[in-house]
């Protein structure tokens, strides 16, 4: 077992809780500040473990564990479901056990992956965390989902692709380890981001052109101006509320924001790897995660370090399009022709060792697309 500090990885950025606590009633102000001191302080992931027990990573099969904290800050609270007890009444806890079965069966069909760390880890939630707390979290060796107010925020496991999200966090921690700050944490969001929202198409059988693309849709109370947490086709415009604020996405490098909170941005820079996986699934046209996801998925799990940045990433995910769908071939070149449009341009090294040629640079779209 690892004897470290894990940083927690929430589904709600701080920015978002920063402006409830200044823009909200007196009651979302004090929830928001809450939240907001309790997600800041990491967790001993040796502590956490502990209380739960050691993961289970043999047979290779699927075993779920929800908990239940009765709405008190313990983890990991009183087990109440699991692969012997597979019925509950309550909804929070089925949807924690459902969503995390759907992560499960989206890994093993799509990426022949067995559990998030690829040897059969036992998915463990914890439902009923906190009173009305605002977020939901990967804590290092967990699932843990607050209630929410009903107001700003719904219940937070009904979206698969959040509690996709939140557990691929894990798989990236165990695969890559990339740094939860600046470029690689913003890269962290994004591959959680991509695995979820693929999760989310792969349950509902959705192509590339039908899906919605945003990430988070139902997150929201019905008091909030907003379609979900960030929209993938369009970074910037999933929310505009005078309570929460507006979405800060940028879709183009020349937005890139410095920020110097929410780990210097990793919640908001990600849009602009997230546009660049949209341009990918849409230009490659059918089931998003059957080309382009798999390309990503490879990239995440065998090329990254953890101070990996985008231009490294781009790079990565051309050479690793030509390895799989050949090179110089027309996935390689949707691929660079996505990063191009979001401002990242790939060395002309690369591209004539990638067949594409002078005339191949793709200048239109690099230049003018936001």
């Amino acid at each position: 077992m690892r004897n470290i500090t894990q940083r927690i990885c929430c589904v709600i950025p701080p920015h978002i809780q920063n402006h409830v606590a200044e823009h909200g009633n007196r009651e979302q102000r004090k929830r928001a500040a809450a939240t907001l001191a309790h997600t800041a302080v990491p967790r001993s992931c040796e502590r956490v473990a502990a209380l739960i027990g050691p993961p289970v990573h043999r047979p290779a099969e699927k075993k779920r564990h929800v908990y239940d904290a009765g709405r008190q800050l313990i983890l990991p609270g009183t087990l109440v479901m699991t692969e012997g007890r597979p019925t509950a009444s309550d909804i929070e806890v089925r949807e924690a056990f459902d969503g995390s079965g759907a992560v499960y069966d989206f890994l093993g069909s799509v990426f022949l992956r067995h559990s998030i760390d690829n040897r059969g880890m036992r998915l463990d939630s914890t439902v009923h965390y906190g009173t009305h707390f605002e977020n939901a979290f990967w804590d290092g060796r967990q699932m843990v989902y607050g209630d929410g107010d009903g107001q700003l925020y719904n219940r937070f496991t009904a979206p698969v692709d959040v509690v996709a999200h939140e557990h691929i966090h894990g798989m990236t921690e165990h695969d890559s380890g990339l740094l939860y700050c600046g470029q690689p944490g913003a890269l962290n969001e994004h591959i959680s981001d991509v695995i979820g929202i693929l999760t989310k198409q792969w349950r509902l059988g959705l192509t590339a052109m039908r899906s919605d693309w945003v990430i988070g849709k139902g997150v929201f109370g019905p008091a909030v101006r907003g379609v979900g947490l960030r929209s993938m086709k369009a970074p910037g415009t999933a929310y505009d509320d005078p309570v929460l604020g507006k979405d800060p996405q940028p879709s183009h490098m020349r937005r890139y924001m410095d920020f110097p909170d929410d780990d210097g941005g990793v919640h908001i820079n990600s849009g602009i790897p997230n546009h660049a996986f949209y341009y990918t699934a849409i230009d490659l046209r059918g089931f998003a995660w059957e080309i382009g996801g798999r390309i990503w998925y490879r990239t995440a799990t065998s090329r990254l370090f953890p101070e990996a940045g985008f231009q490294y990433f781009a790079e990565a995910t051309v050479i690793v399009a030509g390895e799989m769908y050949g090179i110089g071939g027309n996935v390689q070149r949707v691929i660079y022709d996505a990063w191009a449009r979001v401002g990242l341009l790939l060395p002309a090294s690369l591209l004539r060792s990638a067949g594409f040629g002078r005339k191949a640079l793709f200048a239109g779209h690099s230049s003018t697309e936001e």
